[in-house]
């Protein structure tokens, strides 16, 4: 890749070389990390409009603050890619998102200014407050903590919660909003514009504490001149600035909004806020996809768009005999069966065109909820929903389903009510990276009770297993499909119910025999040909059901076979393999069983096919699994590609 570095950009690699530009250079120095962020992700894609959104929110904060002795959180972490830059990995940053090379978030691990990791939302002031609260207690006076939460991160239950506790705490914590019409306000007015200056003027404040201290000379007891000028600030306040009552209830002091792309204005700000102690809130507004036509007018495509022209904006077009995606399955189904059952609706956590409900959304608005980054109210409304005999496809991301734990099991299951749990992204998803691999579903899921779970080895099964799903009420129903495509494309079939807690062979063979759920099993497939060649003849049972499990399936495959492996791109420990071995326990069966899949360990990012290889879950890892298994000498090694 050609690399676009500014004249300013090549001469800035740490915030201490930022901090030796004039104005005049500091806005230079915007537009040539903008144009640089905008060449790295067009080849190498990324998240690009919330990083164009924040570049002069991250140099004010770099030239203000200290970092990393000052702590900087950012939230959500794909706002930080200008953060990254000038921290010292601008050459890196080509490798952004790549197999070895950075992370797209925030990553402890990764260099000494990134504060926290940071891959899901509205974790940042939690983060920070924690933070603080140590720097107090160490007699870190001078330290900063400062998190900067935006792109619709403030919608979660955690935010509000950290900043219910730091109001109590009053703890030292400057929490920036960054507003780019993904969160809360829209708008900056001139009264506004004043009212910030004066509020964090550094003589007005000044001038407010020395005019407290004379009015605590005027007495204690009754409507004293103190309790007086309270309430009459307070009524100023919530008569001019709306947006600060909430703040100011939760004793946080709200300042804003601010123009996000003023980079004088907000250093001057912070430069001011810095003086004053306690929690504050700074609002700025700025614009998703700055700087970027085509990402300032279409927000949704260009939050992580895929490689693309820069000049049309046009991304890469996709091959035309690639088969659809299951997410298209998925939207495509659900579509068409509440098109049949008025009965069904779709709840989302900020996911729609992700999830592709977006179709859905258009058609039937009034069956479509998108509640925001907020997944444990999710499952709960979803709750709420199913008792009123209504139908509820809760459609969430398999990591971001960690953040609702609770409520599955004490909303849904417990209750045992009827929630179908859409649950996408199951397995390894790929340049995200740790923060997103759904790898722990089937486990985690797997330990409550009530919970059916299944996942489909191709998008006739999947389609079949949402029919299902919403033909009885059959208690919660979690349904795990990768991101990715499915492996045929024949997939408008006739929809009809499958029996829960039956599995299926796709094979009879003699000397081992595999036994997968999901997607994954298709990796079987792939290892077909150089397993024969190897005269490998094996058997493959789709178990579909990880819960119920089909017992009777199981049955006959330790009556028949000594030699097993069992595959899933979920993880080993309490997963497939943790239940067939539990099964042959019970009953006393006599086998050797391998169990492939996520080891005890965090997997890095990188393409899909780089990561199963790595952890040996590929054809090829299959292959070498059965020649390990069946004692087949390295003379006659084979790859699965052979």
């Amino acid at each position: 890749m050609a690399e676009v570095v500014g004249k300013l950009l090549k001469q800035v690699n740490t915030p201490s070389d930022l901090k030796q530009l004039n104005e005049k250079e500091l806005q230079q120095l915007a537009d040539e990390i903008r144009q640089y962020i905008i060449h790295v992700v067009s080849k190498n894609a990324g998240h690009l409009g919330a990083s164009l959104g924040t570049v002069e929110l991250t140099i004010a904060i770099h030239y203000v603050f200290d970092a990393p002795y000052d702590q900087i959180i950012w939230d959500v972490g794909h706002q930080a890619y200008g953060h990254k830059i000038l921290t010292n990995r601008r050459e890196a940053f080509k490798t952004n998102r790549q197999y070895g090379g950075l992370s797209g978030f925030p990553n402890m691990k990764e260099s000494k200014y990134d504060a926290f990791g940071v891959g899901h939302s509205s974790t940042s002031i939690s983060a920070a407050l924690g933070m603080a609260i140590a720097s107090k207690l160490k007699n870190e006076t001078d330290r900063q903590h400062i998190a900067v939460i935006g792109d619709g991160a403030m919608s979660a239950g955690e935010a509000f919660e950290a900043l219910n506790n730091t109001g109590v705490c009053k703890a030292n914590v400057l929490v920036i909003l960054n507003d780019n019409d993904i969160s809360i306000d829209n708008s900056v007015g001139a009264l506004k514009e004043y009212l910030l200056d004066i509020t964090t003027s550094k003589t007005y404040n000044k001038l407010k504490d020395a005019t407290w201290e004379v009015l605590g000379k005027f007495g204690t007891k009754g409507p004293t001149p103190r309790l007086m000028a309270q309430k009459l600030q307070k009524l100023i306040k919530s008569t001019l600035l709306d947006e600060s009552n909430f703040m100011e209830s939760l004793n946080l002091r709200y300042f804003g909004p601010i123009d996000g792309h003023d980079t004088a204005k907000m250093i001057r700000t912070m430069q001011d806020l810095k003086s004053i102690e306690g929690p504050k809130l700074l609002h700025v507004i700025t614009t998703k996809g700055k700087g970027y036509q085509q990402a300032e007018d279409n927000k949704t495509r260009f939050h992580s768009p895929g490689p693309f022209d820069i000049k049309t904006g046009q991304t890469e077009p996709v091959p035309a005999n690639l088969p659809d995606k299951y997410q298209t399955v998925f939207g495509e189904t659900l579509l068409e069966m509440a098109h049949k059952n008025k009965k069904i609706v779709a709840i989302t956590p900020a996911m729609p065109t992700g999830s592709y409900l977006s179709k859905m959304m258009n058609e039937l608005p009034e069956r479509v909820f998108d509640v925001g980054i907020a997944e444990q109210h999710a499952v709960t409304f979803s709750a709420g929903l199913s008792t009123q005999e209504m139908i509820p496809f809760c459609v969430i991301y398999s990591t971001f389903l960690q953040r609702a734990y609770d409520q599955v099991i004490h909303d849904v299951a417990l209750q045992n009510l009827p929630v179908v749990f859409a649950i996408d992204r199951g397995g390894l998803v790929g340049a995200d990276g740790p923060t997103h691999h759904g790898v722990f579903d089937l486990a985690y899921l797997n330990l409550i009770p009530n919970m059916i779970i299944a996942s489909p080895m191709n998008e006739e099964e999947f389609r079949n297993l949402l029919y299902t799903a919403q033909s009885k009420r059959h208690g919660p129903f979690a349904i795990r499909y990768p991101r990715g495509r499915i492996p045929g494309n024949s997939w408008n079939t006739e929809l009809r119910e499958l029996k829960t807690g039956t599995g299926r062979k796709i094979k009879e063979g003699k000397d081992i025999a595999f036994i997968s759920i999901g997607h994954i099993g298709n990796h079987i497939t792939q290892a077909s040909k150089a397993l024969e060649k190897l005269n490998v003849n094996y058997a493959h049972y789709d178990i579909r059901f990880l819960k119920p499990v089909d017992e009777q399936l199981l049955h006959e495959v330790f009556k028949k076979h000594d030699k097993i492996i069992t595959i899933e791109d979920g993880t080993i420990i309490g997963g497939l393999g943790s239940v067939v071995v539990d099964f042959m326990n019970t009953h006393q069966y006599k086998a050797e069983v391998i169990k492939m899949g996520i080891p005890d360990s965090f997997i890095t990012h990188g393409k899909p096919e780089e990561l199963y290889h790595e952890i040996g879950i590929d054809a090829s890892g299959i292959v070498d699994t059965v020649k390990n298994l069946l004692h087949i000498k390295n003379s006659d090694k084979l790859s699965a590609s052979s």
